[in-house]
């Protein structure tokens, strides 16, 4: 027996439609490069998308066809958020800072037909211009500068567009987006988002016990606009009609946090790296801006110190720790306290809310070892493995990187984890930055936690480096906090409180900073190379 139910296509033009109708004096506030606040309602947003869409069709654009972005987080950049994939086309958010080979590479891979690029960032365009097939390239001037011949102007682009323009009809399964992802090795891979896992994928970050964005929220993506369709934060925010605040090209913590003072933010998202820096800033002066009371912020992208989850609490700014991948949507996994947990001590609580957290509605998890699927004991580890109605089956137009789906169809995402018996995920390592000491594991994570924790350090990273006798041996790279000096023998006895003496790294280079990819994680690979003829001491 079929259900009575309408079939209604999942797609985002409704979600677009809804902000229109509902929250049109809602505001989208955009600092510019020169730092000047750009502000717009929703009902001009949803204008301009009609208009967009409209001119994109009548430059030819046809289904599932890829339109390109080069853009930091902007008023425009939200506009082709919406305006591509409702009109029937694919957004294709291009990463800016991979190298310029990487990026003529995903470009053509993806077959990406025009391209939309800020002004700021067109000397990356003009690094690649050569090596792409940009049909047409649209320029939004923040700056006011002419363009280079044979590029188009984004508002005069948009003035031609059709008044009367209404968006067809779409399937779900049509594809709405493209990322690639930004690994280490071998070529970049695509992924192609369904309108209907992004819809779903929406309407998961709405939930309390998720990301709980409401109508009422003040929303700051830090996150970029184009890594990992900026955590669906950008979605979310136009479905609930979200205040939404796009700080463009200013990511330091005294740009983000006059913005939150000014905005008066009530939720903010980005990587641990961003969130180091502004605490740092609220450490030295707190008295300088005034936070909303209810400031959240969402850490994602790699582990959150423990120490820097303190650190906020103690400024009233709660973390909520997530997790997810390009082949998640992103959002695989929300780290919130259940029912019972405010019962635990303070350090129980703090050691659930560091781990990534319960698998969000609809995301099934496993954890896949040698001997099998591994017991939820909290100790037992393994490749975590999901499935769930916006995790991809496979990668776009690529026979490399199949092998990460298992047989019976689960994605292995190459996170070493453990699960408790609350259900809580919480990543040991990354396959290929385990250290592997005398035939023992050594979560190189948990070592670098801890000592992010230390009061003189500010950044550590932990790798392995060949050794003779055990095979691999933990070395510590550590940026200390200005102004201090840590000793190697200091950091040791600190760690040591915690952790295993076989555990403990035989050795720390103090460095000025630590490279990082272009999503700001710790590039290991570049330290392994840089430490890997490291002489160890007897």
């Amino acid at each position: 027996m079929d259900g009575t139910m309408m079939d209604f296509p999942l797609t985002l033009t409704p979600i677009l439609e809804r902000a229109g109708k509902l929250f049109p004096d809602v505001e989208i506030v955009t600092r510019l490069p020169d730092k000047s606040l750009h502000r717009y309602s929703y009902g001009e947003f949803h204008r301009r998308t009609h208009l967009l869409a409209a001119g994109l069709e009548d430059a030819g654009l046809k289904r599932g066809e890829r339109v390109a972005t080069i853009m930091w987080n902007s008023y425009a950049h939200l506009e082709a958020y919406f305006a591509v994939p409702c009109a029937g086309g694919v957004l294709h958010t291009l990463n800016f800072r991979l190298h310029e080979n990487d990026i003529a590479y995903i470009a053509n891979h993806a077959e990406d037909r025009f391209l939309i690029v800020d002004d700021v960032l067109l000397p990356i365009y003009e690094r690649i211009k050569d090596k792409v097939k940009f049909e047409r390239v649209f320029v939004v001037s923040f700056t006011g500068a002419a363009n280079p011949d044979g590029l188009e102007n984004y508002e005069e682009f948009l003035a031609g567009g059709r008044t009367d323009y209404a968006f067809p009809e779409l399937d779900e399964n049509e594809a709405c987006a493209m990322c690639y992802t930004s690994g280490t090795t071998g070529r970049p891979k695509g992924v192609a988002y369904s309108h209907r896992a992004m819809v779903l994928h929406t309407f998961c970050a709405g939930l309390a016990d998720t990301i709980g964005l409401t109508q009422r929220d003040v929303l700051m993506p830090v996150v970029p606009m184009f890594h990992a369709n900026a955590w669906g934060l950008a979605h979310a925010a136009v479905m609930m009609g979200s205040k939404l605040i796009l700080p463009g090209p200013h990511l330091d913590a005294e740009s983000l946090l006059g913005l939150c003072d000014s905005e008066q933010v009530t939720l903010a998202a980005g990587v641990p790296t961003i969130w180091m820096g502004i605490l740092q800033a609220l450490e030295a002066d707190s008295a300088r801006w005034t936070l909303h009371p209810e400031l959240r912020t969402v850490v994602g992208g790699s582990a959150v110190p423990e120490g820097m989850m303190r650190g906020f609490d103690r400024h009233g700014i709660t973390t909520i720790h997530a997790w997810g991948m390009t082949e998640t949507t992103p959002l695989g996994s929300v780290s919130r306290l259940k029912r019972g947990m405010e019962n635990l001590s303070e350090d129980e609580r703090y050691q659930a809310r560091i781990k990534q957290g319960l698998p969000v509605p609809f995301v099934e998890v496993r954890v896949i070892n040698d001997e099998g699927e591994a017991p939820w004991d909290g100790e037992s580890m393994g490749e975590l493995q999901v499935r769930g109605p916006w995790i991809a089956a496979s990668y776009f137009n690529s026979e490399q990187g199949q092998d990460k789906w298992s047989e019976d169809g689960w994605f292995g995402t190459g996170d070493v984890v453990t699960i408790d018996k609350e259900g809580y995920i919480k990543i040991t390592d990354r396959t290929k930055d385990l250290i592997k000491s005398g035939g023992e594991w050594i979560s190189s994570v948990d070592l670098e936690n801890a000592l992010m924790g230390h009061d003189s350090v500010r950044e550590a990273a932990v790798i392995a480096v060949p050794h003779e006798k055990w095979t691999e041996r933990p070395l510590a790279v550590v940026v200390p906090m200005e102004g201090t000096e840590p000793s190697a023998e200091e950091l040791g006895k600190y760690l040591g409180r915690d952790f295993a003496k076989w555990w403990l790294p035989d050795a720390y280079e103090f460095v000025d900073d630590i490279p990082r990819t272009s999503t700001g994680k710790f590039l290991k690979t570049a330290l392994r190379e840089k430490f890997a003829a490291h002489m160890w001491r007897d």
